[in-house]
């Protein structure tokens, strides 16, 4: 009864809190300008942008390859790029447990240890959190004068600050703060766990130690910025989809772009709320409306979120279907 009670906690908490949040966010929003701009939406643009959203995941998975070669493991690279797609698609049901699976799934179809494939995520998962570092202090420069010229003109401390004056936006930092202390708990709960089995734990840490026995460092770095290229991509076209973020810019596109990588990681599925909610703020901040601001928002969010469940759902397919050829 208390795995059940904890199962469905964990499961409905992160959606209650993405659905409250939009309801927020989107409570005296006019769906029939939704309808409008998906009429009129440059379905060419938005091609690409699914194409590099793909390509993103396909690079992802050919680097979990790349990362697993030190140990001495050699799985296909059509599984390790399926696992990506259950992965992400994954964690729209329950938050973070998409790496879980990828493990699981590099164990089942490819007689890795767990233990190994989950050291080499954790590794990955360090040198995304630095790109995103590095991404964001790109943004920050780049955008310097545009913070300059938007301090002097409103004298507040800093661009974006407006999003904690209201009772709203801090209602809703508040709540993602919540979500992440709890998240946090979780995982290291799980930890202490892990590090109580000796044979786990130094697998863990040798598959974590991957990128050291790694003979290809270029390429692994190549398909990193590759993969965050593909990222910002995805994101940065959309706007040619729209009249009215059409004439925004690359550094603006940046600057939005961290400002969503960083709201995802509130536990909420794909960072539904969150996201939306620091992709309207910084819109605004450049002269979008506020409805087109939020029609951007849940358009791209909604498409993203069906690209990753559909890619799921083809991951899962193709997985089945494989293991049935090796058997016939």
């Amino acid at each position: 009864m208390k795995k059940i009670l904890n199962y469905t906690l964990k499961t409905a908490l992160p959606i209650l809190l993405g659905a409250f949040i939009l309801y927020m966010v989107y409570n005296d929003f006019d769906f029939s300008q939704l309808w409008n701009e998906l009429k009129d939406m440059n379905l060419a643009w938005f091609a690409l942008s699914v194409f590099f959203g793909i390509m993103g995941h396909v690079i992802r998975g050919w680097r979990w390859k790349l990362t697993l070669a030190p140990l001495g493991y050699n799985p296909s690279a059509a599984t390790c790029v399926d696992s990506v797609y259950v992965a992400y698609a994954a964690n729209l049901v329950l938050p973070r447990v998409g790496e879980v699976s990828r493990c699981v799934i590099l164990e089942r179809y490819e007689h890795v240890p767990f233990a190994h494939a989950l050291g080499t995520l954790v590794m990955e998962r360090m040198i995304d959190t630095l790109m995103v570092l590095i991404i964001t202090l790109l943004a920050v420069a780049v955008q310097w004068p545009v913070f300059c010229a938007f301090v002097g003109e409103t004298g507040m401390k800093m661009p974006g600050a407006e999003i904690l004056s209201t009772p709203k936006g801090v209602f809703v930092a508040l709540l993602s703060l919540v979500a992440m202390s709890v998240l946090l708990f979780l995982l290291l709960r799980r930890l202490s766990v892990w590090k109580r089995i000796k044979s786990f734990a130094s697998r863990f840490i040798e598959g974590l130690l991957s990128l050291r026995k790694m003979d290809n460092g270029r390429l692994f770095l190549a398909e990193t910025v590759g993969i965050w290229f593909c990222y910002f991509m995805q994101f940065y076209l959309c706007f040619y989809c729209f009249g009215f973020s059409s004439g925004l810019s690359v550094a603006t596109a940046l600057l939005l772009f961290v400002g969503g990588s960083i709201a995802v990681i509130v536990p909420t599925p794909n960072g539904a709320g969150p996201w939306h909610y620091v992709i309207i703020s910084i819109m605004l901040l450049y002269g979008v409306s506020t409805t087109d601001a939020q029609v951007f928002a849940l358009i791209v969010h909604s498409t993203q979120t069906l690209l990753v469940a559909i890619l799921g759902l083809y991951g899962i397919a193709a997985l089945q279907l494989r293991r049935l050829r090796v058997k016939m």
